[in-house]
């Protein structure tokens, strides 16, 4: 089984990064040792700015897209700016999503955030669980918050724990029911035919008022 994790954080040392690689090992140990990656997304901010503006993903950012896409399981962490989820990260799955509105379609997610106050946890009920709720995934129970007095205090390593069982149960229970391969995703659509009409796609006919 193949399992992805995305850490949305900015600085190294980061607690996001942390986070993320205890909920890897904790997977692991019930998931029978995925082949497991880890993507910063730090290290692809100028791609996905590139590919708003340009339409294509780069080099990086097309693997990364595509080893989310392949994923048996997938773990996202984001660190909380202004009581959600930060612009990088959802910057990320806007992309995969405009990419491939199908990739997260039954695939078990994992989420998790990190902040400097417990004040803020409930960003993954109402930010981040509706975004993967959207985009089709099915979403993991048990969410994990870390603020900064979580760390050394107990409660977290049991969260830590239980949501990794319940990913684990997850990626084996869904991995055999999900699509064998996925589409390939087409440069450029042709025209379909809908009843004796031809279909002009959107952004052509925006171009064409522009003219």
């Amino acid at each position: 089984m193949r399992l992805v994790v995305v850490s949305a954080g900015l600085s190294v040392p980061s607690s996001t990064r942390l986070l993320a690689d205890r909920l890897a090992a904790a997977t692991a140990e019930h998931a029978g040792a995925p082949d497991t990656r880890v993507i910063e997304l730090r290290d692809l901010a100028v791609e996905i700015a590139h590919n708003f503006t340009g339409g294509f993903p780069g080099p990086a950012l097309a693997d990364a897209l595509d080893a989310v896409a392949e994923a048996d399981g997938l773990i996202v962490v984001t660190p909380v700016f202004s009581a959600s989820f930060s612009g990088l990260f959802k910057s990320f799955f806007d992309v995969l999503g405009v990419r491939d509105e199908g990739a997260l379609a039954g695939k078990p997610v994992l989420i998790a955030a990190t902040g400097g106050t417990a004040r803020h946890s409930l960003a993954l009920d109402h930010a981040l669980r509706p975004l993967f709720a959207y985009l089709k995934a099915v979403v993991v129970p048990t969410g994990v918050y870390a603020a900064s007095e979580d760390w050394g205090a107990e409660g977290l390593p049991e969260r830590i724990a239980r949501a990794a069982r319940e990913l684990a149960a997850l990626m084996r229970g869904l991995s055999a029911g999900r699509r064998p391969e996925r589409a390939a995703v087409p440069e450029q659509a042709a025209p379909a035919q809908a009843g004796g009409f031809t279909v002009v796609p959107f952004e052509e006919q925006l171009a064409a008022l522009r003219k």
